[in-house]
């Protein structure tokens, strides 16, 4: 009885659910359209094909209409579509799916994201090199999430594959054009440059010097220093006080006034004597001829900033945390942003190694006991960013910061890992949201991380530089920095013992009650402690101009680079 009762009921439900035309049993559900598992959101690239192929179940005798929000149209014989968008952004997309029984509708979302063609830069200039010598050449290509092949080429013809650097091998006399390719599924980018090869005899003499014045006190030693030279050449100097046969001269004047100095350099290349001289002209003064005592209207800060190079950094036109606006695209502008920011005492950021800033003051500082003038950084325990400072007096008494500077000796001065005369050039990125690459006097070579997450403002290279790259140089400390947790999540920064902005050191850090985090912390620094350019301590009787030079080369995971930050520089007895 109970098996005849479930035939019975079973039965109900058949007919209640489905019935009989022309002896088929057919279901009267409407369509239902299955969305796949990612929720009907897909991505693809500006003008590349979209294959959107849906799984809908009680079909039989549908139609297929598909709107999107840009107001396009089709009919389909399926649920499938195949989708192109040449512009990018998000649509949506409605499927709507009819039969005899009903229908259904289901909204799909598309974005439509930009190609990822590579960039790529190669950052050498043109060069002239001598047959038998090689070249490094580097280029920089950009990032892509999609597999970037790269491809050397010489006059067209491929020698390499793989790798963003190539030794070029100058064997044989001629033009070459080096080239560099990237290329991936989105498209191809490429960059070029000459590379001459001459004989050695057809080298040309190279002397370079930043100016050919240069200002002093006198009884005081000075370095004549070329920025660039020649090193298969003789060197001669002479002057009254001392003569020279190595690239650079120490030269000390003995009397107030005018000296020349003459240097030259020249070999022999073919039989043909060639030679190089230039003039010097030294005007040495008296040590407190232009000396501007305090007044009682002085005022303790520094009045004016006078120069502001920056290196590259995550704070460098950063118009959110930094105070940029965009606006600073000139050298005066950036000047002129530096000042307003100390004067409202707010940081401003040097970037990495050798960015710089310089300030003047209403009067001269004059040498005495204790500090004599303090550098306001933002340091804490775990967090230094050492800054080497330099002093000027103003020798010629022209307002300017055109002088002889003169290094502070801090705790690492004279160690075998601090190197003076360090040199770093940066390159100005292939296109934006990129690093940037930098190269130095030692042959290495690095780049300061681009972090999207918290700086995401075009470019780390400073707007107003005009040129695609730029060098600086000071001296540089052996970095300290170390993640202490082992997986990146924490980086300590420890102090330096003193003598250094920006360094929570335990000897000149002035204010006793900055022992926390934040702004607001002031390094005190003795005019004594000034140096020469030998490195022997030498005595001022006073100064007018402070600069500050960020002195690591270093870079801390997700933190970024270490940066000097500098609120301001006052004169400590007013």
């Amino acid at each position: 009885m109970i098996r005849v009762l479930e035939f019975l009921i079973l039965s109900v439900v058949l007919i209640a659910s489905s019935c009989n035309r022309d002896e088929v049993i057919t279901t009267d559900f409407p369509p239902e359209i299955e969305l796949a598992a990612d929720g009907g959101i897909y991505q693809v690239k500006v003008g590349h094909e979209l294959l959107i192929s849906l799984n809908v179940e009680n079909s039989e005798g549908a139609q297929y209409l598909w709107r999107t929000s840009r107001g396009e149209e089709w009919t389909t014989p399926s649920a499938e579509l195949r989708y192109t968008s040449n512009e990018i952004g998000t649509v949506y997309i409605t499927l709507t799916v009819t039969s005899p029984n009903g229908s259904d509708s289901e909204e799909l979302r598309v974005d439509i994201l930009d190609l990822e063609r590579p960039v790529i830069k190669i950052i050498n200039n043109p060069a002239t090199i001598a047959v038998g010598t090689s070249l490094r050449i580097e280029a920089q290509v950009s990032q892509c999430s999609i597999p970037t092949t790269v491809e050397w080429l010489v006059d067209e013809q491929k020698v390499q594959d793989g790798g963003t650097s190539y030794h070029f091998e100058g064997v044989e006399l001629g033009e070459y054009t080096i080239t560099a390719r990237a290329k991936n599924d989105d498209g191809e980018a490429e960059s070029s440059f000459i590379v001459t090869v001459i004989s050695a005899e057809d080298m040309p003499l190279c002397w370079e010097f930043e100016s050919l014045e240069i200002h002093t006190v006198v009884g005081r030693k000075l370095r004549i220093r070329p920025t660039e030279y020649s090193k298969d050449v003789s060197y001669c100097w002479t002057s009254d006080n001392g003569t020279g046969s190595s690239p650079e001269f120490i030269y000390t004047p003995t009397y107030e006034g005018a000296h020349i100095v003459r240097g030259t350099i020249s070999t022999i290349r073919g039989g043909e004597s060639l030679s190089i001289t230039h003039e010097f002209i030294v005007r040495a003064y008296n040590e407190d001829a232009y000396l501007r005592p305090a007044t009682a209207t002085s005022i303790a800060e520094c009045s004016a900033v006078v120069g502001y190079t920056p290196a590259p950094g995550q704070f460098i036109n950063d118009t959110k945390t930094s105070g940029f606006d965009g606006s600073e695209l000139t050298t005066e502008a950036a000047i002129a942003y530096a000042e307003r920011r100390l004067t409202e005492g707010k940081f401003v950021s040097l970037g990495a190694f050798g960015g710089e800033i310089i300030v003047a003051f209403d009067h001269s500082i004059v040498e005495g006991e204790g500090y004599d003038f303090a550098i306001v950084g933002n340091s804490f325990d775990s967090s230094s960013e050492p800054g080497v400072v330099w002093v000027m007096q103003d020798e010629n008494g022209n307002g300017e910061a055109d002088d002889t500077w003169y290094e502070l000796v801090g705790s690492e001065s004279g160690l075998a890992s601090t190197i003076a005369d360090y040199e770093v050039t940066y390159f100005r990125p292939a296109g934006d949201a990129m690093s940037v690459l930098w190269r130095d006097n030692l042959g290495n070579t690095g780049e300061i991380d681009y972090l999207k997450e918290f700086h995401p403002q075009d470019s780390y290279y400073p707007a107003w530089i005009a040129e695609d790259s730029y060098t600086l140089r000071g001296t540089r400390l052996e970095a300290r920095n170390y993640d202490k947790s082992g997986n990146g999540a924490m980086w300590i920064q420890p102090p330096y013992n003193w003598g250094y902005a920006d360094n929570y050191s335990s000897i000149d850090l002035l204010d006793a009650n900055a022992t926390g985090e934040g702004e607001g912390k002031p390094n005190g620094f003795d005019i004594a402690n000034a140096i020469d350019c030998e490195g022997k301590p030498i005595k001022l009787s006073h100064i007018d101009f402070v600069r500050v030079q960020c002195a690591v080369q270093a870079k801390s995971g997700w933190v970024g680079e270490l940066s000097t930050e500098v609120f301001g520089i006052y004169d400590c007895r007013l």
